[in-house]
């Protein structure tokens, strides 16, 4: 394998107009991504409304996660092995191949022809090619702006970049609820012109700052082995959380627990591959550099302390205060995204400044405070009621999303500085793996949490709720039975499911004010309010802990230190 000259920057090889055309081009793949990652969550009622599926009926619920998740879950495998790839064949050429497909899928997407459960799995798999385009996105923007630009000036820009990704989730939810209104169809074609725009563009005008490795040798063992165990463990960490038998949660499964422990045993295999093969996938000699060792565990930690929380809030507003607040079904989706823009906010405050002033004195202060600051934002949430003065929601996620500004961009400056020039798209997939694998574990967790306290406490809540009203015991205690996935993704998605669990002629033989009550607007989020906070609580205190480890792991990264061979 011939060795790999220094990499030259676009300020001295291209002019110093190229490193910010290569900012505004990444930062734009990254916004459209990000956006696509969340404007799903808001729009699910028109998506299924549209394609003529009840989400809540039976047998539904694991096609529902997989809609909500299919993306992500592709994206995270492929990260890595795409950033390896990027290595050898050239990070710009497979960012825009990673454009170009992304694209694709959205034109799928939006085309969609089939209706029903066949439109249901359409969806799926045009996600999944919507996700292999993301990895590429994902796997190389970090990368290509580390090449572009000078060390003294990485952090400002990969914290403008930062924002793009956190604060296009934020969007998405708000784009989501507008076009949600109009067509479902929409949500899907608001990528296209942005991708064909990015993909021209990139084409023309980003250039490959890094000499590509001549070796083309493909580590089959290692990307095979990484790729199948990270898969059966999200699927099991997935399909974890719905019920199983008389379970509330499926973590019984002999299938679950198989996915799992296959997934665990393949990962090992792939460490030890990853060891004695001549051209690995991961290159585990880079975690002995302290500063990217531990940059990537506050990474980790900090994306399990947050990844869950936009679907958490999102069920609070949209299945619970903004209904006992009179606001339709109809229109929770727009205004549960409006709600969540203060976190935004404060991560467009923050970020750019923070990646500023990390060039200068080094990212580890940055990262430890920004993770203490989300730490006393979920604390603040843990205090709020199911009723909430939204002033104060609106302050706390606003001080989360500072901390988190301010813990971003240092943080991947941090990884990115201790990376050679020549693994820097594998090294970036790596850290966008870890990122977006923390994603995952995030929401299996904040959902296996939030679903073991419901059913310790909904039975009792919802027998209490409807022995108010002239139903038959025998009915109320079977609607009490009701699973608590079935609960908390009827909250997700804004639905009354009373209207479907009590049969009509029970309905019918009510007083016309209780069956108007019953299956109203605030009755059920009334019933779930007390139980869902309970879960909640724990879940903020989950983050909590990992906020504060995370900031532990960023103080020991050690001073600001930039790789030999691009000091």
């Amino acid at each position: 394998m011939s060795q790999v000259p220094a990499i030259t920057f676009g300020s001295a090889r291209h002019g110093n107009l190229y490193k910010w055309i290569a900012l505004t081009n990444t930062t734009l793949g990254v916004l459209m991504a990000s956006i696509n990652g969340t404007i799903l969550i808001i729009s699910l009622p028109a998506i299924f409304a549209g394609i003529h599926v009840n989400p809540l009926n039976q047998g539904q619920s694991s096609l529902l996660l997989w809609v909500l998740l299919g993306f992500n879950v592709a994206t995270t495998i492929f990260l890595v092995a795409f950033g390896r790839i990027s290595d050898t064949f050239g990070r710009v050429r497979l960012y825009n191949l990673g454009f170009a497909i992304f694209t694709l899928g959205s034109i799928m997407l939006f085309i969609t022809p089939s209706g029903g459960i066949a439109g249901e799995w359409e969806l799926i798999i045009f996600r999944f090619v919507q996700g292999i385009g993301g990895a590429f996105l994902f796997s190389n923007s970090t990368a290509i702006l580390t090449d572009a630009f000078p060390a003294n000036q990485r952090g400002f820009a990969l914290g403008l970049n930062q924002i793009a990704s956190v604060g296009g989730s934020v969007i998405g939810l708000v784009v989501g609820g507008l076009l949600a209104v109009v067509n479902w169809r929409l949500i899907f074609l608001v990528s296209v012109p942005v991708g064909l725009i990015g993909t021209i563009w990139g084409y023309v005008s980003l250039k490959e700052m890094s000499t590509t490795r001549d070796s083309t040798h493909l580590d089959l063992f290692g990307n095979v082995t990484f790729a199948v165990g990270l898969l059966l463990l999200l699927v099991g960490m997935t399909y974890g959380i719905l019920p199983y038998g008389q379970s509330p949660m499926g973590w019984g499964n002999p299938w679950i627990i198989t996915a799992l422990v296959v997934g665990f045993v393949l990962l090992i295999a792939f460490v030890l591959i990853e060891r004695v093969v001549k051209e690995p996938m991961f290159h585990l000699d880079l975690f002995r550099n302290k500063a990217f060792a531990l940059g990537n565990l506050s990474g980790l930690l900090s994306s399990i302390a947050r990844g869950g929380l936009q679907f958490m809030l999102i069920i609070w507003l949209q299945g619970i205060w903004l209904p006992l607040h009179g606001v339709s079904y109809a229109n929770t989706p727009l205004l549960a995204g409006v709600a969540t823009l203060p976190q935004m906010v404060g991560f467009l405050l923050v970020g750019p400044l923070s990646g500023w002033f990390s060039d200068r004195l080094g990212a580890r202060w940055f990262g430890f405070f920004g993770m203490i600051l989300s730490a006393l934002g979920f604390f603040l949430l843990n205090t709020l009621v199911a009723d909430f003065p939204y002033v104060l929601f609106a302050l706390y996620i606003f001080i989360i999303g500072v901390g988190m500004g301010m813990f971003a961009s240092p943080n991947t400056s941090m990884v990115m500085n201790a990376a050679p020039p020549r693994y820097r798209g594998v090294a970036s997939g790596m850290r966008a793996t870890f990122l977006n694998g923390g994603m995952m574990l995030s929401m299996g967790i904040f959902f296996s949490i939030v679903i073991t306290n419901l059913a310790g406490h909904l039975p009792t809540a919802m027998t209490s709720g409807l022995s108010h009203y002239n139903l038959p015991p025998a009915l109320i205690h079977g609607i009490s039975g009701l699973p608590p996935t079935a609960a908390l993704f009827a909250a997700m998605l804004g639905y009354n499911p009373m209207a479907s669990l009590i049969p009509t002629s029970a309905l019918h033989a009510l007083p016309a004010t209780q069956a108007a009550q019953i299956v109203g607007r605030e009755f059920f989020p009334n019933l779930i309010a007390v139980p869902f906070m309970i879960a909640l609580r724990a879940v903020f205190l989950f983050a909590l802990a990992m906020s504060v480890i995370a900031a532990v792991a960023s103080l020991f990264g050690g001073k600001k230190y930039i790789h030999e061979d691009d000091a």
